[in-house]
């Protein structure tokens, strides 16, 4: 399952179902469509008896986003998979701003690793601390930029959830 949402309205979301069987869903419901490539990343599209011209003009499969144009109007789109959204539901989707204050517990845990020094500069991504949480290790990365100014636990701590980790100048 796929949730999408499109850059103009991110309230409005699909949930999208592909099952191996070759049936669509869309918000549950089933989705006929018939889909052609026509080369150079350009589609041709029948919904409803409807026909749609699609190309697909960037894809960044990492972070799962793309942008679209379909009739001539640009869509840019961002999808979450069942792991995305089980991040979010436990408080560890990735943070929006570039340059981060503070790093703080997005659960209970005990810290099992420290990867990072005080006066380090890191980088979006930058592996920090190791989480262990119900019985898995998490590995707790730079949500932005930054230069390590206080690192607020030790080796072995048990930290909750919202605890200030690690503070950024």
């Amino acid at each position: 399952m796929l949730q999408v949402r499109t850059a103009a309205a991110p309230e409005h979301v699909w949930e999208v179902d592909y099952h191996p069987n070759g049936v669509t869903t869309l918000n549950g419901q089933p989705f006929e469509w018939d889909l052609a490539a026509l080369g150079n990343n350009r589609y041709h599209l029948l919904y409803q008896g409807r026909s749609y011209s699609a190309q697909l003009l960037e894809a960044d499969y990492t972070a799962k986003t793309m942008v679209l144009q379909l009739n001539g109007q640009r869509l840019e789109l961002q999808a979450k998979d069942r792991f995305d959204l089980l991040l979010d539901k436990l408080g560890m989707s990735a943070a929006v701003s570039t340059k981060v204050n503070e790093l703080k517990a997005p659960m209970p845990g005990l810290i099992v690793d420290i990867r990072v020094a005080v006066g380090q500069t890191v980088q979006k991504g930058d592996p920090l601390l190791v989480l262990e949480a119900m019985k898995m290790e998490n590995i707790l990365k730079a949500p932005g930029e930054g230069t390590v100014a206080a690192i607020k636990v030790a080796l072995r701590d048990n930290v909750t959830k919202g605890q200030v980790l690690i503070q950024f100048s």
